[in-house]
């Protein structure tokens, strides 16, 4: 039987015991499951301005947790060997042998609040693919009196993001590039969905947006003041005080051939991104 999944854009139509594109959600008896839930492929703590969050609690750190799926398909992904990955081909040394229940995440935090950690961040690769991991994980950090973070690319529907909504404090979203072009024939997207999505997510809860500066794909000085003029234009009083981070690309995945971002670049376009907002940063310079 032949099961549709409603995370995403793709609306994947997936037959029984198969996949969909994210390679986290399966058919098992005509129902969409998360085959990723508590399946973790890293655990780190992080200081905040890794995520990279630089407004929100700076100088402290947090738990990272992450998982493996994704439901784009970036040929320059920096994480690719699980963010691209299905349980069945992570290289051993990423998983986990079991799934890992929210208590134990929560657990884990707790000890290391001694240390400075605030919470949980949700990252590495795609959380929304098993958002009911990160809900069920999210409201247990909550109830212990910490904060959850999102780092996303904020490709899922409306419904997903009211799932959560209640738990997630702060989030850093990928806005990749700025032509539907590009996210639907590179990088297997849907702009206007991403576009969607930051904009109900800063209505409720600390945002700050980056965009990996990829030669040839998104380094206009066109492209990045339209961006800019966008973040700025956003209607829920935060404007130009939501902070911009502008990343510097490194040879990854189907791209190990090109070469890495100049940085003289990325910091022109930090100046030009500035022209519409407060807070640009620089990332991996």
């Amino acid at each position: 039987m032949t099961a549709t999944c409603d995370v995403c854009f793709r609306h994947c139509h997936i037959e029984e015991g198969a996949y969909g594109a994210c390679r986290a959600r399966r058919n098992v008896n005509g129902s969409i499951v998360c085959d990723a839930y508590g399946r973790l492929t890293g655990v780190a703590l992080d200081p905040i301005e890794k995520k990279p969050l630089y407004h929100f609690h700076p100088g402290s750190m947090i738990l990272s947790v992450g998982s493996y799926g994704c439901n784009l398909h970036c040929p320059f992904c920096q994480n690719h060997e699980i963010s691209l990955s299905g349980a069945s081909d992570i290289p051993v040394e990423f998983m986990r042998l079991e799934a890992t229940p929210p208590e134990a995440v929560v657990e884990a935090a707790l000890k290391y609040r001694e240390a400075g950690n605030i919470g949980v961040a949700f990252t590495y690769n795609e959380p929304l693919v098993s958002y009911e991991y990160l809900r069920d994980t999210a409201r247990l950090v909550h109830e212990a009196g910490l904060y959850n973070v999102l780092v996303t690319a904020g490709t899922a529907e409306a419904h997903i993001l009211d799932a959560i909504r209640p738990y997630v404090d702060a989030m850093n979203i990928d806005l990749k590039a700025f032509r539907a072009e590009t996210y639907e024939k590179t990088l297997g997207g849907n702009l206007q969905q991403t576009l969607s999505f930051i904009e109900t997510a800063a209505s409720f809860c600390h945002v700050e947006i980056t965009t990996l500066i990829v030669p040839g794909m998104n380094d206009s000085e066109e492209e990045i003041r339209e961006i800019a003029s966008w973040i700025a234009s956003l209607n829920h009083g935060k404007g130009t005080g939501i902070p911009y981070h502008l990343s510097r690309f490194f040879p990854r995945n189907r791209m190990r051939d090109a070469a890495p971002t100049d940085v003289g670049l990325i910091y022109h376009l930090v100046d030009v991104a500035r022209e519409k907002l407060l807070h640009v940063y620089p990332g991996n310079c």
